[in-house]
């Protein structure tokens, strides 16, 4: 046998660890790495020297390290394990022991064959036999199926060369080696395993990944377009609007919008912004157009090109959970292409600080309070001007209560902290958009660009009339109904709801909005109850499979509504509906399946959902009186682009409502005001506390010097009238003082300085009225910490600021206080809750005794979680507490994120040790609640419990295993999946797959 000599080039280089990951846009085909990385047992040293050499020779030019450095960093390194490599020497000593022994008695009986009386060699099929068989056991079945192939084929291949030749293959490793020069030199020492592993590794290290030339010159163009896009910025100037081949960015990019979106060409309004001067120049900037106008689009394109071409991080803040999970699915498959990091933080779910990658950025996905979080985590670890570009949608909610206080404090600190930072905000149209401006320092742009038409109505008794601004009351005749009512309908929908529908629907889609939740249900039953029978017969089958999923997604329950609703194509949409069925609803309406949703005002400002006809079914949202930004948000979902040419809105009024509605649909825009000095100045109670935990601020002079960079500070004449902005923050340093949240050194000139205590605050985003009760409640759990189940921990997470909307229904409480343990039931007295007012209460006798009625009902809410984490059946625990699927669904949802801001608040605090561990286990058990072999698939975008065990149960268990997926597999063995779900999907996984920070 021939080796050819290996002339190794020796490298000595330091001891710092690097990635192996050197081609990070290309994957070996499963196949290749087949082929060239299996290797069956036994198989020669000789034979892995020959194989190592022939490919190393190829590649001469290549440095090789020396066998000191670590070649693949701390990720799964065997250089670094001794005890991994110990473990095989010892092995191959029994082994060559076993076989000196064997040989000895073998010497004493003679065989005739020769072959069986050679010794086996150091690599035997026992040494490596359970490693063999473990290494693929939790692959798919698909995956599986094809590595047996390949074992196979090395079986075959293995008796062939057996077959000819009578010398078994590990007696080569001591016999004669054919050299370079020609000599022949015997081996009289076996090599070690160890040895042989290591040079194997280096020789596999070395060889160049396969990538196809066609991959490596479409990512040489890309690689190129964007070096030439970034020379542009560098050298940009107000004559040259296009930056690139795509507004700065790779061509790749317009294939994607294409592909992905279906966006061809984009709006005259769109080009016009991305060629603003100050866009170009990296100013802020606030943009302002009507619903449905295509704003996130420039928004993304500015993201892309920040992290393609400038190579900085971005944040981009939604307003809700669902926004930002819908803009994670809808970005992932981007990131994959494009090679950046899509990051969510949303719920429970975010790193603080984020995890640093050397050569990948990473676009942040938040909620507004999670933003806020991420950029005090960013400031604290001195990594903001890591932050290229902060994006805000619906900028104008600035002015909506306690949300809107973060939102300021969120781009005040950027603003300060951050010059290079620059500040993107999509607002509705404001009457007093010049106060954003001068807060934010930026541009405004401006346009009443709609893509469909909007026709906004009336209705008054029988008569539909127009609006008009122009018209002296603002309405116009447009035309009567004309739809026959029986006097039964018409006491049943005096409103004429189910003419104005019909008008539409089947071929056509429609929302009705409603004032309350409950109103919803009534209206998408009596629709039903008059349309005719042709409805059912639409879409017949597609609702059928709809249906099923509906009844799956609640393991076997479902409502009664949606039961008789659904097969008429309409539902309702509100809070109450679980996660699943939001989402099916959701799919089914955009796909046609269902043409009329009875929803909440929520839906307006949530995912979205346009409609040819939108219907206002009163001017009130429970029993309040709409505000035009509301009104403006609902009539703003009329028109679909791309399917209608005309939106239609239709606002039903009541007398009495007449002179209201004129001010309401046309008046002026409404006028954001800053929230900080709302609730009793929570807002700037909070800021300044974050202030001195940060090091922004350490004393009242840099403290007021920071508020002169907030929206406050613009609109202090007409907010700070009792009081002036100095009293205001001396007022409250001496409120966060005593609260004993931060310290004052008395020294010529005050310094201030925060306590553990409020460090633990400010960092666990934890609200200052709960702050000392939920320090308290902590410690006094410490004292009895009762660990047999998650009860006592679940109290202990248990939301402050759900109690009030909680009523226990006593017999219900008092039953499930009976079937707890004797220790469960101890520990309700240890936290003030005893047995004797439950029962009292139960038999509906009066309780003199004075009992804290905010833990009684704690621990109430604490018992559903607690059923909740142990049966992981929303449906059964709403019926066993009397409660609505949707409220169980939501205090799950607070719950998991007030244990997340509970975990930071113990981090900080050293007495509160034990809860790092604790609540770490727990935030996943209530962010999810399904069993433990659930979680990973749960992490995936789009992915909820029913679907999470289809995969499971169809063998993709892991998140590798769903990332390595193919889409068009996927939809062969799930039920009921879409390709373009299962894209989603995929692309979702390997976002998510662990990978090193580089």
């Amino acid at each position: 046998m021939s080796c050819g000599r290996l002339h190794v080039k020796i490298k000595r280089v330091c001891a710092r660890k690097r990635s192996r990951n050197v081609f990070k846009t290309h994957l070996i085909p499963v196949r290749k790495q087949g082929r060239g990385g299996g290797r069956e047992a036994g198989s020669t040293p000789c034979l892995l020297s020959r194989r190592s050499s022939t490919t190393m020779a190829e590649h001469r030019a290549v440095e090789y390290c020396s066998d000191s450095e670590d070649l693949f960093g701390e990720y799964d390194s065997i250089l670094e394990d001794t005890s991994i490599l110990a473990k095989l020497v010892e092995a191959e000593q029994h082994e060559r022991l076993r076989s000196e022994n064997l040989q000895s008695f073998r010497t004493l009986q003679p065989s005739a064959d020769p072959i069986s009386q050679s010794p086996k060699g150091p690599l035997t099929d026992s040494v490596f036999h359970e490693l063999e068989d473990k290494v693929f056991e939790d692959l798919p079945p698909s995956q599986l199926q094809f590595q047996e192939q390949i074992q196979d084929q090395a079986k075959k291949s293995k008796m062939q060369v057996q077959n000819k030749t009578s010398t078994p293959s590990h007696t080569e490793a001591a016999g004669e080696t054919n050299c370079e020069d020609g000599s022949r030199k015997h081996s009289k020492a076996r090599r070690s395993v160890a040895d042989l592993l290591k040079k194997t590794m280096l020789g596999n290290a070395a060889t160049p990944v396969g990538v196809s030339r066609t991959a490596l010159l479409k990512e040489a163009v890309i690689s190129e377009e964007i070096s030439v896009a970034m020379q542009a910025m560098e050298n940009i100037s107000a004559e040259t609007p296009d930056l690139g081949p795509f507004f700065g960015l790779p061509s790749k990019v317009k294939e994607l919008m294409h592909k992905l979106r279906g966006i061809q060409k984009l709006y005259d309004w769109q080009e016009a912004c991305l060629n603003l001067e100050c866009v170009q120049q990296r100013r802020n900037l606030i943009y302002s157009l009507p619903t449905s106008g295509g704003k996130t689009l420039v928004a993304e394109i500015l993201i892309l090109r920040e992290l393609l071409c400038r190579r900085k991080d971005c944040l981009f803040i939604l307003p809700y959970i669902s926004l930002v999970q819908e803009k994670v699915r809808g970005l992932a498959t981007f990131g994959l292409e494009l090679d950046f990091m899509v990051e969510e933080y949303a719920g429970s779910k975010g790193k603080f600080p984020p995890v640093k990658r050397r050569n990948k950025r990473s676009l942040y996905i938040a909620t507004i309070e999670k933003a806020h979080s991420l950029v005090n985590s960013l400031i604290e670890s001195s990594r903001l001007n890591h932050l290229g570009l902060l994006v805000v949608d619906e900028l104008h909610m600035l002015g909506d209560g306690s949300r809107g206080a973060v939102i300021e404090m969120t781009l005040a600190k950027v603003r300060y902290m951050s010059k290079a930072t620059q500040i993107i905000g999509m607002s509705a149209t404001l009457g007093n958009i010049k106060d954003l401006q001068m807060f934010l320092g930026a541009e405004n742009y401006t346009n009443d660009f709609r893509p469909v038409q909007l026709k906004e109505y009336v209705k008054l008794n029988d008569t539909i009339y127009e609006v008009d601004p122009k018209e002296e009351n603002c309405f116009r005749f447009s035309r009567m109904l004309n739809y026959k009512y029986s006097s039964s309908m018409q006491k049943i929908d005096p409103d004429h709801i189910i003419a104005l529908v019909t008008e539409v629907i089947p071929l056509h889609s429609c929302l009705v909005f409603c004032p309350t939740k409950k109103n919803c249900e009534n209206v998408a039953g009596m629709i039903c109850k008059y349309l005719k029978e042709d409805f059912l017969q639409h879409r017949e089958a597609e609702k059928a499979v709809l249906l099923q999923e509906l009844k799956a997604s609640g393991n076997g329950s479902m409502c009664p509504v949606l039961r008789r609703t659904v097969p008429y194509g309409v539902a309702y949409h509100h809070s109450g509906l679980t996660a699943e069925e939001r989402k099916l609803v959701e799919e089914a309406y955009s796909r046609g399946v269902l043409c009329l949703l009875a929803c909440t005002s929520t839906l307006a400002a949530g995912i979205n959902l346009p409609a040819r006809r939108v219907i206002l079914r009163s001017p009130y949202v429970a029993t309040e009186f709409l505000k035009r930004s509301q009104y403006k948000q609902m009539v703003g979902r009329a028109g679909r682009a791309g399917i209608d040419t005309i939106g239609e809105s239709i606002l039903i009024l009541q007398e009495k409502d007449r002179s209201m509605a004129k001010e309401l649909v046309c008046a002026p825009m409404e006028s954001c005001y800053s929230n900080l000095m709302q609730d009793d100045e929570k807002g700037i109670l909070s800021l300044i506390l974050s202030l001195i935990g940060l090091n922004i601020s350490s004393s009242l002079q840099q403290v007021e010097q920071f508020l002169h960079g907030t929206l406050l500070f613009v609109q202090q004449q007409q907010l700070c009238v009792e009081r002036s902005l100095w009293d205001t923050v001396q007022r409250c340093v001496a409120t966060l003082r005593e609260k004993e949240l931060i310290t004052i050194t008395a020294t010529h000139s005050p310094s201030l300085q925060v306590t553990r205590l409020g460090r633990a605050a400010y960092k666990g985003s934890v609200d200052l009225s709960y702050c000392s009760v939920l320090y308290k409640d902590l410690l006094k759990g410490l004292e009895g910490l009762q660990l047999s189940s998650h009860l006592h921990l679940v109290y202990l997470v248990t939301p402050y600021d759900l109690v009030p909307q909680c009523n226990p229904d006593w017999m219900v409480y008092f039953r499930q206080f009976t079937l707890l343990s004797a220790s469960e039931q101890k520990m309700f007295a240890a936290v003030g809750v005893p047995e004797s007012f439950v029962a009292r209460k139960a038999a509906g006798q009066t309780v003199k005794k004075s009992v804290d009625l905010v833990a009684v009902k704690r621990m109430y809410l604490a018992l559903v979680l607690f059923s909740l984490l142990r049966d992981t059946d929303v449906w059964a625990v709403a019926d066993r507490f009397q409660l609505t699927r949707g409220f169980v669904q939501t205090l799950l949802s607070s719950a998991s994120a007030f244990c997340c801001c509970v975990l930071h608040f113990t981090e900080e605090l050293e007495e509160l040790w034990p809860f790092k561990a604790l609540l770490l286990e727990l935030t996943h058990r209530l962010s999810y609640c399904v069993k433990a072999e659930l979680i990973p698939l749960m992490e995936v975008a789009g992915v909820l419990e029913f679907r999470a065990k289809q995969l499971y149960n169809a063998g993709y268990r892991t998140l590798s295993h769903l990332a390595n997926a193919d889409p068009a597999v996927l939809c062969r063995t799930l039920e009921h999946l879409y390709q373009k779900q299962a894209n989603l999907m995929v692309a979702s996984a390997k976002v998510r797959v662990p990978v090193e920070p580089g």
